[in-house]
């Protein structure tokens, strides 16, 4: 008499799925496009992107880059920070915005950045998400 091996079914319920994280791409052509999306408020800093998508935050996105007139294409990973729904107050666009990833990439970009925006780091103008 031979044994057969026990059966398990794991239900729909038991199972999560493994969400993806949704890519953005990001094309900052200009210091005004830059100015717009940038976040100096928040440790390392953040960028802004229009997406209509709805993301929470906490969520995790990749995006991708371009910066000015560097040809090539930076990918970075993060979490959304921000988010700006539909219809926001002031005619801000919809989208979020994710910090700077805490690594070599993220800390290169941040001070590229407010190299580039030093001279109008203290303007009033308004930004995508202030």
């Amino acid at each position: 008499m031979s044994a057969s091996p026990p059966t398990t079914t794991m239900g729909a319920s038991n199972v999560t799925p493994i969400k993806r994280p949704d890519v953005i791409s990001l094309n900052l052509k200009g210091k005004s496009a830059l100015y717009a999306s940038w976040l100096p408020l928040l440790k390392g800093g953040g960028l802004f992107m229009q997406t209509t998508k709805n993301h929470q935050l906490g969520d995790e996105v990749l995006v991708v880059l371009t910066f000015l007139d560097e040809p090539a294409k930076l990918p970075m990973a993060g979490k959304v920070v921000w988010v700006n729904p539909a219809h926001a107050t002031g005619n801000r666009p919809q989208g979020v915005a994710i910090q700077l990833p805490d690594n070599e990439i993220g800390k290169e970009l941040k001070k590229k950045i407010e190299g580039i925006l030093a001279p109008v780091a203290k303007s009033d103008r308004t930004t995508h998400t202030l």
